[in-house]
């Protein structure tokens, strides 16, 4: 798991630790150490934690104009024993949230199980998102299954055209549109 990093092409076009804005604004990271992990597996540094000890993300691009941001993520999602969707709507969703993001793009090509709960914390986000949406990319099949069974979908958009396997060859506005053209399919708008 130290192998996989959280995608860098669009460093030059932003950095969470630069971003006032950012809920990881100041961090400094040590790209020598290798000190978080999950289930004992060592992860890159460049991963953000967030609360939960299983599941790690990475901002990848946040426009505030536009009123979306792109996350990636590492590790098992687990809301039965670690509540990680409480940690991430918490921590990292409010405040994002707060700043006027209203759209988001979840990338989840790196997360390797789900382990589901209650749907209370997605339905919060949902319902805070008012003219937004939540649209998951690049999961895998087994673990929109298991979030279908939970019933996640009814908040948290998911398979179908959302996987863009090619994301990393668009510039972050580029993926935006397309998701966002997508979604307003979807949703009817």
């Amino acid at each position: 798991m130290h192998q996989i990093e959280p995608y860098y092409g669009w460093h030059a076009h932003y950095d969470s630790s630069h971003d006032e804005q950012s809920p990881f604004y100041g961090k400094e990271y040590n790209y020598d150490l290798y000190s978080e992990n999950i289930y004992g597996y060592y992860i890159d540094p460049g991963w953000d934690y967030f609360g939960s000890e299983t599941l790690y993300l990475k901002i990848l691009y946040a426009d505030y104009d536009e009123g979306f941001i792109v996350l990636e993520f590492i590790g098992e999602w687990n809301d039965a024993i670690n509540n990680d969707i409480m940690h991430l709507k918490r921590n990292v969703i409010e405040h994002i949230t707060d700043q006027g993001i209203n759209k988001f793009i979840l990338i989840g090509e790196n997360i390797l199980n789900f382990h589901g709960s209650d749907d209370s914390y997605y339905e919060e986000w949902f319902e805070e998102v008012e003219e937004g949406w939540v649209a998951a990319l690049c999961f895998r099949d087994f673990v929109e299954q298991e979030m279908a069974v939970y019933e996640i979908d009814n908040y948290i958009n998911f398979g179908g055209k959302l996987q863009i396997i090619n994301w990393r060859t668009m510039t972050p506005k580029t993926l935006y549109a397309v998701v966002s053209g997508l979604m307003q399919r979807r949703l009817g708008v």
